[in-house]
């Protein structure tokens, strides 16, 4: 059965506040992440964060649905797991580090697993398709975005 999940990182060129900044700002995501097609907040905290919220993702064989709830960490980690959804379970988290100098190194993890059904659909070159864009473009999406100037 196939199983989504990896971890990768990248080095940016910006100060850990400024990569917070990015990472905290969960629902323009979809804007800077590939495959994150909508997110919508259905529950915030005393802070304004959204802290539970849907998310529409395409995992190159189909788009998937769940309701995922955010832990913040500031400014160092944003963590999340799935409380319901299309998938059987799914659990992530961005990890930033202060390198010195302006720099912060982004960790991204993602741990999923989708179930028996979807699991047979995500095999061999799909598996791996959807793992380069759900795990190891993450930490660059994010460099690009911070260092781009997008936000």
């Amino acid at each position: 059965m196939a199983h989504m999940g990896g971890t990768a990182s990248a080095e940016i060129e910006a100060p850990l506040e400024e990569v917070w900044a990015i990472v905290e700002d969960v629902l323009t995501a979809p804007e800077w992440q590939g495959g994150l097609v909508a997110l919508t907040a259905l529950e915030h905290d005393a802070d304004g964060r959204p802290t539970l919220v849907e998310s529409v993702s395409d995992i190159k064989i189909r788009q998937v649905k769940t309701q995922v709830r955010f832990s913040y960490a500031g400014p160092t980690r944003l963590s999340w797991s799935q409380e319901k959804g299309d998938l059987k379970s799914v659990d992530g988290s961005w990890v930033l580090e202060d390198l010195g100098g302006g720099r912060t190194r982004a960790t991204y993890t993602l741990d999923g697993d989708p179930g028996r059904v979807l699991g047979m659909l995500i095999r061999g070159p799909v598996e791996a398709a959807a793992r380069a864009m759900l795990v190891n473009a993450r930490p660059g999406e994010l460099k690009d975005r911070v260092e781009g100037g997008d936000s």
